[in-house]
């Protein structure tokens, strides 16, 4: 058992943040993450993790998860074609992933059905030199 008692104090002063969605359109993102996963049915899948770097909801966070299964590999041949990444072999992914790192990249977020997609569109060159903390 975690005694969590010592939180009690701190935890009745907090209050409860909400957002607001971050709406449908195109986002200037940092590769925040990216990681090999595995989907909660244990199918293997690329979650990144984006953070954006300009605009209303700079400093906010998107995911896209890309499943790796026969059928999907297109999708993520061509995500990681987008980011800047060309594999020879996918067994050389987990090894390349660091390099995606601070990656900038332009994404489109779309919502259909209550689903969010998110779509990337290009690798972008940002002025590191400009005042744009992340």
């Amino acid at each position: 058992m975690i005694d969590l008692s010592k939180f009690d104090e701190q935890y009745e002063k907090e209050e409860i943040i909400e957002f607001d969605e971050i709406p449908d359109g195109k986002y200037n993102v940092n590769v925040d993450k990216v990681e090999l996963s595995e989907s909660k049915a244990g199918k293997p899948m690329l979650k990144w993790t984006f953070k954006i770097i300009a605009g209303d909801f700079k400093g906010r966070k998107m995911w896209k998860y890309n499943m790796i299964e026969a059928e999907k590999l297109s999708w993520l041949k061509k995500d990681l074609a987008k980011a800047g990444m060309k594999l020879a072999k996918l067994s050389e992914l987990e090894g390349q992933l660091e390099s995606l790192l601070d990656t900038k990249l332009e994404i489109t977020k779309k919502t259909k059905n209550d689903f969010d997609a998110i779509y990337i569109n290009a690798k972008i060159e940002i002025d590191d030199s400009l005042d744009m903390p992340f």
